[in-house]
């Protein structure tokens, strides 16, 4: 059948239409990209878009922050391509915090400048914010510039203390029981650390921003436990972490703070599932508080005993629970023959949950006062550090008590992602080239032709 002019023209008017529209939905499209972003990650540990953690980050860091880059100019040709690979990384940053702004110097055309900023390596980084700079060198992955982040973002400055010589868990030990690793995150998070004799000072020195006990194991003189009482007395902010019902001579502190500790340690059958005993217990409930606020992580505790404090019109602490263990566990009375610890009495023994921390704080000052006591101390050692969330959750402590709440937030993980290393052998190059350009050029190409095929068939019929 011949088709008439009038039909003809209908068609080249529909198809103009078409046309038309089509080039207007792409229009509108790219004008939708350019002004909202959408991005879904589904590799292994998300490398392109940030965690939780960094996200929350920027999201309290107010003003611009800008990154000073100097690295030479990329050689494609060599497969040198830092500075691209820079700028992909930090748009990561830049969709949640628009005013990150990045800048490119070569060191070989501005070699005083580079002097002048100390730069040392080439693609070494200074990142301003806040009138406060700080240099990092690649390579490095999120972690390590949320950290430095982290760092520019805390308004407390001042040190860490610590009590030593009475066997504490040592924020700068190695040991197992020690609690060096927790300390080098501390550190990498902007924190230093200071271990004020006691026994010399006249006093716990006001110029730290909070004090550590961490399980002494032999008693504590009644002259230094009396100045601990004095600096809390005076609005000091303490962290308390105990591994029994011993307190070592620590008793007025106690009292002080109105903190109950159980003598006997949290039983927990249900551990038996994950690989451990019934000294072992987990925590996947926490309570109402800044620091366990949006807290989901499971953490883990060996040896855990209950903790109490009693906030009173006298002492004026507000008391928060904040970490429920043993959900399938019980506390064993104090009553009870300890080779019977494993049987559950439901007319002596208490059934859980058991708390195990506590938060108090009461107005001083403008900041007002804040302590946590823990009553288990292995959770943040070298060896249980990194079970769980337990490093997120004594970061969160740290953060509450100098008083950082705005950095209180779940910490950025390392990529787990592993590279996939090809052998040598000409068979194996040959697959791997293949599979790679088969993406790249091959189904592209086939597709287009493909479609050039049903479209020509098309009109000829």
């Amino acid at each position: 059948m011949k088709a008439s002019k009038k039909l003809k023209l209908q068609l080249l008017m529909q198809n103009s239409f078409f046309v038309i529209i089509f080039i207007a939905l792409i229009i509108l499209l790219g004008f939708l990209s350019k002004q909202y972003t959408h991005t879904t990650d589904i590799t292994q540990a998300n490398r392109s878009v940030l965690t939780k953690g960094s996200i929350e980050i920027l999201k309290n860091m107010q003003g611009p922050v800008n990154l000073t880059v100097f690295a030479t100019n990329d050689n494609v040709s060599q497969n040198d391509t830092f500075r691209q690979s820079m700028i992909n990384f930090v748009q990561k940053y830049q969709r949640e915090k628009p005013d990150i702004t990045i800048k490119f110097i070569n060191p070989t055309e501005e070699p005083k400048l580079a002097q002048d900023l100390g730069i040392r390596t080439d693609g070494e980084v200074i990142v301003e914010y806040n009138k406060r700079t700080e240099h990092i060198v690649p390579p490095f992955a999120e972690q390590e510039l949320t950290n430095l982040l982290v760092r520019l973002s805390r308004t407390n400055e001042k040190p860490i203390m610590y009590l030593d010589g009475h066997g504490e868990k040592n924020l700068l030990g190695l040991k197992n029981n020690d609690l060096g690793e927790f300390g080098k995150q501390l550190e990498k998070r902007g924190f230093k650390f200071s271990n004020p004799d006691l026994t010399v000072l006249t006093d716990i020195p006001k110029e730290g921003s909070m004090f550590v006990v961490a399980s002494p194991q032999v008693p504590v003189t009644e002259v230094e436990a009396q100045k601990i009482v004095n600096y809390l007395d005076n609005g000091g902010n303490l962290l308390w972490l105990l591994d029994d019902s011993n307190l070592q001579g620590l008793e007025d502190v106690a009292k002080y703070i109105g903190l109950e500790v159980s003598q006997t340690k949290v039983v927990d059958p249900g551990s038996l599932q994950f690989g451990g005993n019934e000294d072992m217990t987990f925590a996947l409930a926490y309570g109402n508080h800044p620091i366990t606020q949006n807290f989901m992580l499971r953490t883990q505790y060996m040896n855990a005993h209950e903790v109490n404090a009693v906030g009173t019109y006298e002492n004026g602490w507000e008391v928060s629970s904040l970490i429920e263990v043993g959900a399938t566990g019980w506390l064993p009375s104090n009553t009870k023959p300890l080779r019977d610890k494993l049987i559950f009495d439901g007319s002596i023994d208490k059934a859980g949950p058991i708390n195990i921390a506590v938060a108090l704080n009461r107005k001083y000052g403008e900041k007002g006062q804040r302590v946590v006591v823990v009553g288990n101390a292995s959770f943040l050692s070298n060896y249980y550090i990194t079970s769980g969330g337990n490093l997120d959750l004594g970061i969160n402590m740290v953060n509450w008590l100098v008083g950082d709440d705005s950095l209180i937030t779940i910490q950025p993980s390392p990529l787990k992602d592993v590279n996939v290393t090809i052998p040598s052998d000409a068979k194996s190059v040959f697959v791997a080239w293949t599979v790679f350009h088969m993406f790249q050029y091959f189904i592209p190409i086939g597709l287009f032709i493909l479609g050039f095929l049903f479209w020509f068939r098309r009109r000829k019929a």
